[in-house]
């Protein structure tokens, strides 16, 4: 019998950011993370994602810390391993379109910083919105992959997908990412995607799903079985519910297969050991909800990604209206409809999540309606797979006329502006990226950063005084 040929999978860790982002809203600190890098960096992983998506926000929000000096630190730690990032095409790690050039230099800084590969992706799949971000990388050599924001709906058929892949490699990607953000990906739907795609591009393939709804390993596995490239995977402590399958179960299963990864399984376990004490932490202090662990299969049921669910209950909780919980997630794919039925993934889940609350809490649909749909129904967000509803479209802009070219076409350039405005707190050329994303939580945090030099400064002072006795 022919020995079948050889093809390890990758898998790439999320544990520093998509990990503990699902499970712990972002809240593992730098030095949490910095102990087991010297251990992490020695298993082989084809990448480590530490960066980008809600870390930025999380880092200064509620950590007081300096997203840029994490990054730093872990390329110091990550001798052999290649980190990589999450970005939101035009809208960077924000929730709006920047104008092109804050986007190339945030592009030119991750990657100076440390970052080896850029995930891009666009919360309506428009490749317009791609397109700065992924020259950029290219110009600054670094690896672009292009994420596909995965969904279901009779728009989103086996051609839609080829289509914008063979597009996609045309525009200088270096990879395809699957990005199934809710879980939404079923095991022989995987068989076909892959298979697909593998017949219409050459680019390596990355899966990324969630294990919302309970099937991501079966997924998995399927995917490899069809010529995935390379999957991504937690730590088993912060694994399932909201996270990703298990790295851990992941090399187990293809040991002795074609597909071994040839990971040291007793590195893994001492690498699971470190975070377990950190997970528990968590559980203890109810930053994980042990809701979050389960599999929740209204996923599949609803379309709606596990994070979406947790802001709708919390929403609903503030208005006292939990019993309007069945009702808002029918309402969801009523409004994905109506607005061209995206993806539904930072930042078009919030968008559409909110205004299915406010049209049952409201008592009549598009009663009030919110700056984001109205941007959206003007086409600032990017061209969605179908068209708008009409009759909704003119309820909520009335006759203003909808964008139909590249938003950011229409923006000026921003950086000097921007520039300008910060310019007191600035102490290097990155804080002006930190600006221009989360101005107000920003500024809180320079002023914060200023008194804690003030501090230091004035404890160096004193030091300084009693090491010359009078």
């Amino acid at each position: 019998m022919a020995e079948i040929e050889k093809k390890p999978v990758g898998i790439m860790e999320t544990v520093l950011r998509d990990a503990h982002q699902s499970l712990i809203a972002t809240r593992m600190t730098t030095e949490q993370m910095l102990p087991i890098v010297d251990k992490m960096d020695k298993v082989g992983y084809h990448a480590v994602e530490c960066w980008g998506g809600a870390t930025f926000d999380a880092s200064l929000r509620f950590l007081h810390e300096d997203p840029w000096d994490r990054l730093r630190k872990l390329r110091d730690g990550f001798k052999n391993t290649k980190l990589q990032m999450l970005f939101r095409g035009q809208n960077i790690l924000g929730y709006r379109p920047y104008a092109d050039d804050v986007v190339e230099y945030f592009v030119q800084k991750s990657i100076a910083n440390g970052i080896d590969i850029i995930r891009i992706f666009d919360c309506m799949n428009d490749l317009r919105n791609l397109q700065t971000a992924v020259k950029a990388a290219n110009k600054e050599k670094g690896h672009a992959q292009v994420a596909l924001a995965y969904t279901i709906g009779d728009a989103y058929t086996l051609e839609y997908w080829t289509d914008i892949a063979k597009k996609v490699e045309q525009m200088g990607a270096d990879s395809i990412c699957i990005k199934d953000m809710a879980g939404l990906l079923l095991p022989y739907k995987a068989t076909e995607l892959v298979t697909a795609l593998k017949e219409s591009t050459k680019l390596p393939i990355q899966l990324h799903t969630h294990y919302t709804s309970g099937v991501a390993s079966m997924t998995y596995m399927k995917a490899i079985e069809a010529g995935v490239d390379v999957i991504d995977c937690a730590i088993s402590p912060f694994a399932m519910g909201t996270s990703q399958p298990a790295t851990e179960v992941m090399v187990e299963t293809f040991k002795g297969t074609p597909y071994d990864t040839g990971y040291d399984q007793n590195l893994l376990s001492e690498i699971a050991d470190y975070f377990r004490p950190i997970k528990d932490q968590a559980l203890e202090s109810g930053l994980l909800n042990p809701k979050n662990l389960g599999v929740n299969i209204k996923t599949l049921l609803y379309q709606v990604p596990g994070g979406m669910l947790s802001n709708l209950t919390s929403q609903l909780k503030e208005q006292h209206a939990e019993d309007k919980y069945y009702e808002v997630l029918e309402e969801v794919p009523r409004v994905r409809k109506d607005l061209g039925e995206p993806p539904l993934v930072t930042p078009s889940s919030q968008i559409v999540g909110t205004q299915a609350v406010f049209n049952v809490l409201s008592g009549e649909r598009y009663k009030m309606v919110t700056q984001e749909t109205k941007d959206v129904l003007s086409g600032k967000y990017g061209r969605t797979v179908k068209p708008f509803n009409q009759e909704v479209q003119k309820k909520c802009i009335g006759d203003t006329k909808p964008i139909t070219g590249r938003f950011a076409d229409t923006l000026d350039d921003e950086l000097n502006t921007l520039e300008g405005e910060m310019a007191q707190y600035k102490e290097q050329d990155e804080d002006v990226l930190t600006y221009a994303l989360f101005p107000q939580v920003a500024t809180d945090f320079f002023k914060y950063r200023d008194a804690q030099n003030t501090k230091i400064d004035a404890k160096k002072a004193d030091q300084a005084d009693k090491s010359y006795p009078v």
